[in-house]
């Protein structure tokens, strides 16, 4: 299994079938459009391939400049190497890119990556102003002998919602975390370093691990959350606060938590949080008593929403 970071990169020796598109958080709907081409990819004796993009599409088309992404590029490629694909590619997003022609494009995924099969979304087009559509694609395909599968979208079960990596992020900035995993598949994660802090936790009896995370990842609601933190093999319930600690008069954004059952300092280690559910919404105490309590009663809480028997 391989990732490469450039299209130019790649020269395949054997015929393959390929998917394109952003990929960002690697939600059920890829997942589903993702096993069905690795399974036929191994059926036919074919490559398995994902062509992504990094910067995302809309960052450069629309020029967004919010934190936006769901899992960084690195973790995306992680993720659908995870599901069986034999290479991933993430192409750079330039205004280059934004130019290309869609028959210069496919003339390249032709050349070098010998495609047989091209399987997309139903709304997927590629090239300069998306004039590469699905009925456009059919036609360079019966001309370049490639076939074009389009996959329609599918719905989360427990909304019903069409699964889209921006109805993800709605839910996600809105602090609806168990939404998001419905679609997601998984819990929506955020992985950084931990790194010193004002340290006030330690004087509330509650130490929190300060994570600076990746500053292009989407940030879930300001609030308090019930959930896991990984480091390493080990899993820990924690407590973790997102926002600007209203009591202190803060004025930095901060990911705070307190793991449960813990003691033992780890700062500069990598450190992951699964966001299971939100606690409550960030709020201003009015002493260091009222926040004491309330951290306790988030501990419990915490406690309460997530088994142990759910880390690993």
């Amino acid at each position: 299994m391989t990732h490469l970071r450039n299209l130019s990169e790649a020269n395949l020796d054997a015929e393959s079938i390929l998917t394109i598109g952003v990929f960002d958080g690697v939600h059920l709907g890829h997942q589903q459009l993702i096993q069905r081409l690795v399974t036929q990819a191994r059926a036919s004796n074919r490559r398995s391939v994902a062509l992504t993009f990094y910067p995302h599409p809309d960052t450069v088309l629309e020029q967004v400049t919010k934190r936006y992404y769901l899992t960084t590029p690195e973790r995306r490629a992680e993720l659908l190497l995870r599901h069986g694909l034999d290479t991933v590619i993430t192409h750079p997003f330039t205004d280059e890119t934004r130019k290309q022609r869609a028959a210069a494009f496919i003339d390249e995924l032709v050349d070098r990556l010998r495609i047989r099969e091209l399987w997309v979304g139903e709304d997927f087009a590629l090239g300069f102003e998306r004039e590469g559509d699905i009925k456009y694609l059919r036609a360079q395909g019966e001309k370049r002998g490639f076939r074009v599968t389009a996959m329609e979208l599918i719905a989360a079960e427990s909304s019903g919602q069409l699964i889209r990596s921006s109805r993800i992020r709605d839910h996600i900035r809105k602090g609806n975390m168990q939404a998001a995993k419905a679609m997601l598949g998984r819990a929506f994660a955020m992985e950084g370093q931990v790194v010193r802090g004002e340290q006030r936790g330690r004087t509330i009896g509650a130490p929190t691990a300060n994570l600076k995370v990746w500053r292009e990842q989407i940030i879930p609601a300001h609030g308090v959350y019930a959930t896991w933190a990984r480091l390493g093999s080990e899993s820990f319930r924690a407590a973790t606060n997102i926002g600007r600690r209203p009591t202190f008069a803060g004025d930095q954004l901060t990911i705070e938590a307190h793991l449960l059952d813990f003691d033992r300092e780890i700062y500069g280690e990598r450190m992951e949080l699964r966001f299971e559910k939100r606690l409550r919404a960030e709020r201003k105490f009015s002493g260091l008593a009222e926040l004491r309590e309330q951290i306790q009663t988030d501990i419990e809480a915490t406690r309460r929403s997530l088994q142990p028997e759910g880390a690993g």
